[in-house]
């Protein structure tokens, strides 16, 4: 994990049906409905979220 970059994440998979606690942290990401993209920056609390919900995302590193 390099200074300064980022992470452009995107929510290829509904969130109806999840549990509560998968909604919370896509919400936390800025993901609200299938199609949302969001950049976050490129940290252990983002990789964090994306591990809880990775099956839901798509991910790709900004340079």
């Amino acid at each position: 994990m390099a200074e300064n970059k980022n992470m452009n994440i995107k929510l290829i998979k509904s969130l109806n049906g999840r549990l509560k606690k998968q909604i919370a942290t896509a919400h936390s990401l800025g993901l609200r409905k299938i199609g949302d993209e969001t950049t976050q920056p490129d940290n252990a609390c983002t990789r964090g979220k994306i591990a809880k919900i990775g099956y839901l995302l798509r991910v790709s590193e900004e340079i």
